[in-house]
């Protein structure tokens, strides 16, 4: 694994490492928040790491939304190698469809407002396109006329970043993952990134990129470093200022740090800046500080997780006098981070199965050396994986733990570790059945496909 960043400790970058011990016991403690990484960055070095097993620092994690942000990424240097035109409606890029798009709003939509969300659709447009266009999602986006003129409201809108993903695409003849590879991922030394694509091979763009939290580190050093990296600019200043900036303004989202304004695929917040995606992913960047926060997790309350970084984690950097003596406490912590197994009695004997019920085709247990292995049919295919007894069985891109509950039930969580998700099955042998439900929905893939996708 390539890090790129020399190791420090808290101490030595000025940080206390108690607030982070603090920032950690709220992440772990709050409820609707479950942490799978973090790597804490100031002055370029490493002021903490670690990943909550059975999540491992060599894994890519399905980022959701954080996507958008590796997507913005692509056109700024598209932009930089004169590809690209900020200012160029995005139809002149599909120049096939130019007779179909009549609406006049809709050929005025420019790249900077696909970056900064202002399309001029009041709300998300994504169902509506793919209604006008189920095979083509630039031309069902294009063919969906926006309510006021591009540019002056905002409505977060993954037709937007699919588009702009598509811009990349149609200028250099190759997929995104193959423009960034030689220009992004290998100087940054990214070694592992794939995205999943659509029906048409697309990568989708506004989601399904899966990365190493490094990769989501480095991203975020990058646009600290105003888009120079080890000596070399990769993104023009200008850019970054632009993406890091309000564009247009949001006062009327909800939660705090999502009504700070929106920049190119890119939050203002109460500190600083930040890509985030869906149950917990960040890239937080803070630049009166020098610090870059990358997590990983599986949240559904993503403003507390904020507002736990803002809480204990903020006041930390800067602290007068930190105590260098809490350093190494911190690093013990931090190697021994996991998420708690399925606790309760030892697994009976569950070869008389197989079980079935709502969201189970079909579940079976077979012994697998000293652990049981369960077998699950849904969707057409089969999910196998081996269940540990008080702790995360691993095998690919899944784990398990089971465990019997006090009503004589049997539950088992698997997790598809390679992305936010967790299933609990629930399998009650004396009536032969069995269910299954998910922690968090998935957004965009089944059981069978929530791992790295192949390249």
């Amino acid at each position: 694994m390539t890090t790129t960043f020399p190791r420090s400790s808290p101490s030595a970058l000025g940080i206390e490492a108690r607030g982070i011990a603090r920032f950690l016991d709220a992440l772990e403690s709050t409820p609707d928040v479950e942490p799978h990484s973090i790597v804490l960055l100031r002055h370029g070095q490493v002021a903490a790491r670690g990943w909550w097993h059975p999540y491992t620092e060599d894994r890519v994690h399905l980022l959701y939304s954080l996507s958008k942000s590796f997507t913005a990424a692509a056109v700024g240097i598209a932009v930089r190698e004169g590809l690209v035109d900020l200012d160029a409606t995005a139809l002149s890029y599909f120049p096939e469809l130019d007779a179909e798009i009549t609406d006049e709003r809709s050929r005025r939509i420019r790249v900077r407002h696909l970056l900064a969300m202002a399309s001029g659709h009041r709300e998300e447009a994504l169902d509506r396109a793919r209604a006008a266009d189920p095979q083509d999602l630039v031309r069902g986006f294009l063919l969906t006329p926006p309510d006021e003129e591009p540019g002056t409201v905002f409505a977060y809108n993954q037709p937007c970043t699919y588009t702009l993903a598509a811009i990349v695409r149609r200028v250099s003849g190759g997929s995104l993952v193959d423009y960034l590879r030689p220009r992004l991922l290998d100087p940054l030394g990214i070694d592992d990134l794939a995205w999943k694509r659509d029906e048409t091979g697309a990568e989708l763009g506004f989601s399904g990129c899966y990365a190493p939290t490094w990769a989501v580190a480095k991203l975020g050093q990058l646009y600290l470093q105003r888009g120079v990296w080890e000596g070399r600019r990769i993104l023009d200043e200008d850019w970054v200022a632009a993406a890091t900036s309000t564009q247009v303004a949001n006062p009327d989202e909800g939660n705090p740090d999502w009504s700070q304004g929106y920049g190119f695929q890119f939050w203002m917040a109460r500190h600083g800046f930040r890509g985030d995606g869906a149950y917990g992913q960040f890239c937080v960047v803070l630049p009166e500080q020098d610090v870059v926060l990358a997590l990983t997790g599986q949240s559904l309350d993503m403003q507390a997780v904020l507002d736990a970084a803002w809480e204990h984690l903020l006041p930390a950097i800067d602290a007068a006098d930190p105590d260098a003596t809490a350093d190494a406490d911190l690093e013990a912590r931090l190697a021994s981070l996991g998420l708690p197994a399925v606790q309760g009695g030892r697994l009976p004997d569950l070869a008389a199965g197989p079980f079935r019920g709502d969201g189970v085709e079909r579940a079976a247990f077979s012994r697998d050396g000293d652990r049981w292995r369960l077998g699950i049919e849904v969707d057409g295919g089969t999910l196998s994986v081996p269940v540990g007894e008080g702790e995360w069985a691993v095998d690919g891109a899944l784990a398990a733990s089971g465990a019997v509950e006090p009503d004589g039930t049997v539950l088992v969580d698997v997790r598809f570790i390679e992305t936010p998700h967790l299933a609990h099955v629930h399998v009650d042998p004396e009536a032969g059945t069995a269910t299954a439900s998910w922690a968090t929905e998935p957004l965009h893939d089944g059981p069978l496909t929530l791992r790295r996708p192949a390249d």
